[in-house]
């Protein structure tokens, strides 16, 4: 976690967090009310970057990723998070272009005053977003983006293969660090305190660079092993020259100020006071809360409260009481319950007395463990668990935008490990990466109890902590998913296909009604899968991208 002045960055996100309004890339029009990037001083844009693409990956992460992976389950308003609705436009990429035109600003400014540390950390940002959009969407204006203000023939860019991104973002971390590997007395204009993420730490920043490299070969596993074990080769061969994150001290993390609305964490009480918005919407998901449970896992505790008033199962009928602050229940009161749900066989009453997550796609899930106010979504459930409490907090050393953790690069080297990719021992890197992800959620002292019943046993395990770690960014462990078919997820009755989503939908209102051309081309591209369903073009969330295409993963 990084520490920077709070008074300070409160009052600068307050100006500059507006910079993101939502435009088409056609879009030329500059706010007048708004800061223009282009004069406004280099230094100043670099939080408004890194703030924006953080809260991206967050909203990702807590948002309907985190219902794809089984994180969680919303409980009121939860058709895209729980069942996968998302068709009717699709999703946005407006966001991250707007991220990009910022950094691509920020880059370019750089270059012209020879800055190199603030061109290295531009084409980190770059990189990143654009990696995320490839991982999201598949193809995408690349070469061609940004462009807008060269004239008319950029306005309708063409779409890039996700190949030629993936290669494309790959080299410029390959420039961020060899611009980032000089001593720091050789660098100008580092203002520590506009760098909200590493407090203009180049060593910091260039060991980002080369974990983001790692993450982006690894990616590549399945459909280029060539290129992505010469990659990883390269830079777990040479640490010196390619230094990068295995400690938690260096994690890619970003704090919330919590002072207004838009610097907070997305989900709390403070701002939003209804007792039926976000925070009270989603509860963990029994998958994951199972999975720790039969691990014994600390991070439970941590991410989830423990049922107010559990269940308890006792002889007789027409039981039905609060005893010594349990609900006491016979099996007909259960039965009668279950009843109500027609087509859930498979629809149970959890009597756990700590931890209670909600079933995957259930139609009962704001029902769920006889709710006493069932028919209101959202409805307070004292059977089932909540989010830690935390979560309704606007700020907290746990409250962070997790961009790139020291737990993921360790998991990453294991998996090179185990290709033979990477010097060292799978195992060891297994056992790291659990390490710094307790160290991550403040529960270090209790590894060496852990690890015993949680030890390595080849890839079915390391992505499993993989997942299991990816806790609020959940993103990271959807691609994993994709191209490794682990975990191994199912869905449940109310899911909007049989098999996990593959990729995010191109928006109706965006790329495909404003560049027609060059999007249909892509969609054509787009293979579909026999889960398809009722999308009318290969434009689904069932459609293999390149990256997916031939691999025979994860379905």
């Amino acid at each position: 976690m990084k520490k920077f002045n709070i008074k300070f960055i409160t009052v600068l996100l307050g100006m500059l967090l507006a910079f993101g309004a939502c435009h088409d890339l056609d879009d030329l029009n500059i706010n007048p009310n708004n800061p223009d990037p282009e004069i406004t001083d280099l230094n100043l844009l670099m939080p408004t970057i890194i703030i924006n693409l953080g809260q991206g990956i967050v909203n990702l992460g807590i948002g309907d990723i985190a219902g794809v992976m089984q994180h969680t389950q919303k409980t009121g308003w939860s058709s895209g998070h729980n069942d996968y609705d998302w068709n009717n436009p699709g999703q946005s990429w407006g966001g991250f272009y707007d991220i990009l035109r910022n950094a691509d600003e920020f880059y370019n400014k750089a270059v012209e005053k020879e800055l190199e540390f603030h061109q290295g950390v531009g084409l980190i940002l770059k990189a990143y977003t654009f990696g995320m959009i490839a991982d999201l969407w598949g193809e995408a204006p690349f070469s061609e983006a940004l462009k807008a203000e060269q004239g008319p023939d950029f306005y309708k860019p063409v779409f890039d293969s996700q190949q030629d991104i993936y290669h494309g973002i790959l080299a410029y971390l390959e420039e961020a660090n060899t611009l980032l590997s000089k001593n720091s007395s050789e660098y100008t204009n580092i203002n520590s305190t506009q760098d909200v993420l590493y407090e203009g730490d180049v060593s910091k920043w260039r060991k980002f660079a080369n974990s983001l490299a790692l993450r982006y070969y690894m990616r590549l596993q399945a459909k280029e092993p060539s290129v992505a074990q010469e990659g990883i080769s390269k830079i777990t061969g040479d640490p010196a020259k390619y230094p990068v994150i295995t400690l938690a001290a260096d994690e890619a993390n970003v704090a919330y100020p919590g002072s207004s609305p838009g610097t907070s964490w997305p989900i709390n009480m403070v701002f939003n006071i209804d007792p039926l918005g976000e925070y009270m919407r989603r509860k963990p998901c029994a998958t994951l809360v199972e999975a720790l449970q039969a691990l014994n896992d600390p991070r439970l505790g941590v991410w989830a409260e423990k049922v107010e008033i559990p269940l308890v199962l006792v002889p007789g009928t027409g039981v039905d009481r609060i005893v010594d602050g349990k609900r006491e229940i016979s099996k007909d009161v259960e039965e009668a319950f279950l009843a109500k749900w027609e087509g859930e066989d498979n629809l149970y009453v959890d009597y756990d007395q700590e931890y209670v997550g909600i079933p995957v796609q259930t139609f009962s899930a704001q029902a769920y463990n006889l709710t006493p106010n069932y028919t209101q979504q959202a409805a307070y459930n004292p059977h089932v668990s909540q989010l830690n409490e935390m979560y309704k907090e606007t700020s907290g050393a746990l409250l962070q935008m997790r961009l790139l953790s020291a737990a993921e690069v360790n998991f990453i080297l294991a998996e090179a490990a185990l290709y033979s990719w990477a010097p060292g021992s799978p195992e060891t890197y297994y056992d790291n990466g659990i390490k710094e992800s307790f160290n991550a959620w403040d529960v270090a002292d209790q590894f060496d109890d852990y690890i015993d019943g949680a030890g390595y046993n080849g890839l079915e395990s390391i992505i499993q902590q993989k997942w299991i770690a990816s806790w609020t960014a959940a993103a990271e462990s959807w691609f994993d998913y994709r191209r490794t078919g682990l975990p191994d997820l199912q869905t449940g009755p109310s899911a909007r296909r049989e098999k996990l989503p593959l990729r995010f939908y191109y928006n109706i209102n965006e790329d495909l009604s404003t560049n027609t051309a060059n999007a249909e081309a892509a969609v054509a591209r787009l293979e579909p899968t026999q889960y398809k369903g009722s999308d009318q073009t290969n434009n689904s969330a069932w459609s293999k991208f390149w990256l997916l295409q031939g691999t025979a993963k994860p379905y």
